[in-house]
């Protein structure tokens, strides 16, 4: 009985994934990746970059995460002992945390263990709505949790935000019990709760280090940032104190999911011992690194997919021969370039901005002499699949038949604007309609691959007879920029934070402007149609005014759609147990790397 006994309780630890700390990590095991941008820091309520947000994955510990293998997407817990329980309809989350987690060692503790508590949740919210903070992803929690706008409001007016202030809807009953009491019902908040950003930050590790914290980032996570410079190179290695967490996970439809399980299943995570990510921004440098064996995965070479891949998407033959493998699957995901909605950038005339007629015609015929086949065909190597709705495929609310009202047709786009009075000069270029010189704005980096897409940008609209004037600036300076509404126009991307629809709908979000906002939007009845569907549960109704919506966007022309890409992630032959996740992006805690395979 003693025995059967003691098999039981090893199931239930392979089932939970947690136990005693034991050290699996093999410090021989480095994986060796790259970045094609540079990361803005690793405070979670500062950034919004998704390379920021791959090692913040790393570090930090939200409540809820998602099952490595089940598509879709499927929320499971992580730090919490099961999933919330949900009460007064949907308006009241329950968290219960696991007991015996424990934040990293870090001077800010004073040489004392640090355990993980339902009050480290409570104050990390509360830090997304610090102004001091001007945290990006403010409105995963403004309007929503009672009694926090309050507090947000009261720290405006004194400049102080008073982390003591006991709000209502962050209870804290007991040291790991964290209940969450929201202003209306909303049925997709875990999902909110399994995001990245939401991981617990430790009070004393925020005090400690202050301005600088970006730089320090103290989780309860897998992973230590150990080295840092700057936009060139992050090192990672495996957390020594980490959690005792053991794979398994069931295999879904997918083929592939049976060796990955036979590879994995049983194994202490993570077994990487450190990660090393380099920034290079030129395609060409990533994929000479990749063939000499330098790096690890390699998922950021679209534009030059022929010469790896057969037109059918499969890896050619002599890549195969040397045991590389490739992972495919569309991320969830949209490309768009948006319009900058404002009247005025700074003090200066937008003649993009504005809502009378003649501006929304000018933006309209921009989208509709914009070349999104050749940008597919020619500078994705047909490495994407062309984006007609707002909500990509694979996250919840995506309709695959729904089709733009904006199609590629220069003619009708050169006879708005003829209409309009946008008339062309004698060097063929058209001025604005009172006769003023009209030029727009398009930012983008200063890499060879944003190159590509200003010369499309620019042939696009020679076209139509509008004249661009293409501006370069560094990536992260860019985001800046963007927050404070001062860019005209610029290609930007976004892929899912959590595999639902809000997550995307919530970009042309009035109140959402200064954050993810990038357009600077301001519709009265889109927030109307928004804040209704934030009441309402995935399915018909919410999707129909998904539909409304996006058909409000496109009337007042904010974006030209773009597109959804494959992600084509060549593994070296070391590589075992990897599946690209649509969510989760530092998949490296769940797959490994064996020695004497490749490089």
């Amino acid at each position: 009985m003693r025995g059967a006994w003691s098999r039981l309780a090893a199931r239930a630890v392979l089932v939970l994934g947690f136990g005693v700390a034991a050290h699996a990590a093999d410090p021989g095991k480095i994986l060796h990746i790259t970045f094609q941008a540079a990361e803005t820091g690793f405070d979670p309520v500062r950034v919004s970059d998704h390379y920021s947000g791959i090692v913040i994955e790393s570090i930090f510990d939200p409540l809820l995460t998602y099952d490595y293998l089940a598509r879709p997407a499927k929320l499971v817990p992580n730090v919490a002992e099961a999933l919330p329980e949900i009460t007064d309809a949907g308006r009241t989350y329950t968290f219960k945390l696991r007991k015996g987690i424990h934040f990293a060692d870090d001077p800010a503790f004073k040489g004392k263990p640090r355990e993980l508590v339902a009050e480290d949740y409570a104050y990390s919210i509360k830090r997304f709505l610090d102004p001091k903070n001007r945290s990006p992803y403010a409105f995963l929690f403004e309007g929503k949790i009672v009694g926090l706008d309050e507090l947000a409001a009261q720290a405006k007016k004194t400049g102080r935000f008073d982390y003591d202030t006991k709000v209502p809807g962050l209870e804290v009953p007991d040291r790991y019990t964290l209940r969450i009491r929201l202003k209306e019902t909303d049925f997709n908040f875990s999902h909110v709760m399994a995001f990245t950003l939401t991981g617990a930050v430790a009070r004393e590790v925020v005090d400690a280090y202050g301005d600088d914290i970006n730089s320090h980032p103290v989780g309860t996570g897998p992973y230590l940032l150990k080295k840092y410079t700057r936009s060139s190179k992050i090192t990672l290695e495996a957390n020594p104190g980490f959690r005792d967490m053991v794979w398994d996970f069931a295999p879904g439809d997918d083929a592939a999911d049976r060796d990955i399980v036979a590879q994995m299943k049983g194994k202490r995570l993570p077994q990487i011992g450190g990660v090393e990510i380099s920034v290079m921004e030129e395609t060409q440098s990533r994929w000479l690194a990749f063939e000499r064996g330098e790096t690890d995965i390699e998922y950021q070479l679209s534009d030059i997919a022929p010469r790896f891949m057969t037109d059918d998407g499969k890896l050619k033959p002599e890549f195969a021969r040397r045991g590389i493998k490739l992972d495919r699957s569309i991320d969830p995901e949209i490309t768009y370039t948006h319009f900058n909605m404002q009247e005025k950038i700074g003090n200066e005339p937008n003649p993009l901005g504005g809502y009378s007629t003649d501006r929304i015609a000018l933006r309209r015929a921009i989208a509709m002499a914009y070349r999104i086949d050749d940008q597919i065909r020619i500078l994705r190597q047909g490495q994407a699949i062309k984006a007609e709705y707002p909500i990509p495929p694979g996250v919840a609310g995506h309709d695959p038949a729904y089709r733009s009202i904006i199609q590629y047709d220069p003619r009708t786009a050169n006879a708005l604007l003829d209409h309009f009075g946008y008339r062309r000069g004698a060097d063929g270029y058209r001025t604005q309609p009172d006769g003023r010189p009209l030029t727009i704005q398009y930012w983008s980096t200063p890499s060879e691959r944003d190159r590509q897409f200003d010369e499309l940008m620019k042939r696009s609209l020679d076209a139509i007879g509008i004249r661009v004037d293409i501006r370069k600036e560094r990536f992260a300076e860019l985001i800046k920029l963007d927050k404070q509404c001062r860019i005209m126009m610029r290609g930007n991307a976004w892929i899912a934070d959590y595999p639902d629809g809000d997550n995307f709908m919530q970009l042309l979000y009035g109140p959402n402007t200064g954050q993810s906002n990038s357009a600077c939007y301001q519709s009265a009845r889109f927030d109307r149609l928004y804040e209704k569907t934030r009441q309402l549960p995935d399915g018909p109704a919410r999707d129909r005014l998904y539909h409304d919506m996006t058909r409000l966007m496109e009337v007042d022309t904010v974006w030209i759609l773009g597109d959804s890409r494959y992600r084509n992630a060549l593994l070296q032959p070391r590589v075992i147990g990897y599946k690209k996740h649509p969510v989760l992006h530092s998949e490296w805690l769940y797959f490994d790397l064996v020695p004497g395979r490749g490089n």
